[in-house]
């Protein structure tokens, strides 16, 4: 969690490797996972990648009871699967109707959970200038509120809902179409493919949704008189939007997407690599 949001951030503590591709070239490897693990716990000891771990899990479960009590406010009165005895417009129309009630119960609980998700960002990025400006989540939400006000606690709320939005209607309309026009129903296997379609189209759409939960946890944090959200580490975005394209412009629009095998940006005949 900690690792993942440092890397979001653009922290690089540690110096690139040398490697090299499939090609056999030699390359830049920025720290992978392990090694950055490493170096957190050589810093800041192994309490150091529970950082922000408390307010996480609060948002988190807030997220699940919100969604629990909308949908039992809420219900799907007589919600009826899709069936392979559907026809087009009747299995269509029952895709957008569940698509539309899942949209409004993440909608409202990203909405209910975003401040502690705030707060979460926050104590994690303290790393970077080893402040402790946000020790715990009720002083956090004090000095929140007393220098940001109420708008404080949902910096970044808007990109983080329009990623779950497209993430939503993309991930259960192009699963949708696939299993109705690619899948054979002779094949014998159909109905396990089906079955997997949109786990798989899941994981294909959040890299495409992922820029948005990227600007929105950088937002989370910009300007708020912690180091990495101040330069050199970050402009003083004056919106999501500034945000965007500062990153679109520094071709760092999924900076923090791969923990594993991450090239430098810096091209690597830049450097000596014999």
């Amino acid at each position: 969690l900690l690792m993942g949001f440092l890397l979001q951030v653009g922290h690089e503590p540690l110096p690139p490797t040398v490697g090299r591709n499939v090609l056999g070239r030699k390359v830049l490897y920025l720290p992978g996972f392990f090694t950055y693990a490493r170096h957190i716990v050589e810093v800041d000891g192994k309490r150091g990648l529970f950082r922000g771990l408390t307010p996480r899990l609060i948002s988190s479960t807030l997220s699940t009871i919100t969604r629990g009590s909308v949908k039992k406010a809420f219900p799907l009165e007589d919600m009826e699967h899709v069936s392979n005895k559907d026809d087009v417009k009747t299995s269509l129309r029952k895709v957008v109707r569940e698509t539309s009630h899942e949209m409004m119960m993440q909608c409202v609980s990203r909405v209910v959970s975003h401040p502690l998700h705030v707060i979460s960002m926050r104590c994690m990025v303290q790393f970077v200038g080893r402040e402790v400006k946000y020790s715990g989540v009720f002083s956090a939400i004090g000095r929140i509120f007393k220098e940001e006000g109420i708008l404080g606690f949902f910096v970044g709320l808007v990109p983080h809902i329009l990623g779950d939005v497209i993430f939503l209607w993309c991930c259960n309309l192009v699963a949708h179409f696939i299993n109705t026009y690619a899948v054979d129903d002779n094949f014998s296997q159909a109905s396990v493919i089906r079955s997997y379609t949109k786990f798989v189209m899941g994981i294909a759409v959040s890299m495409l949704t992922y820029p948005f939960l990227l600007v929105g946890d950088l937002m989370a944090v910009n300007n708020c008189g912690l180091r990495a959200g101040l330069p050199p580490y970050a402009p003083a975005f004056t919106s999501w939007i500034h945000c965007w394209r500062y990153l679109s412009a520094q071709g760092q629009l999924f900076r923090g997407s791969s923990l594993l095998f991450r090239r430098a940006p810096i091209p690597a005949a830049s450097f000596p690599l014999d």
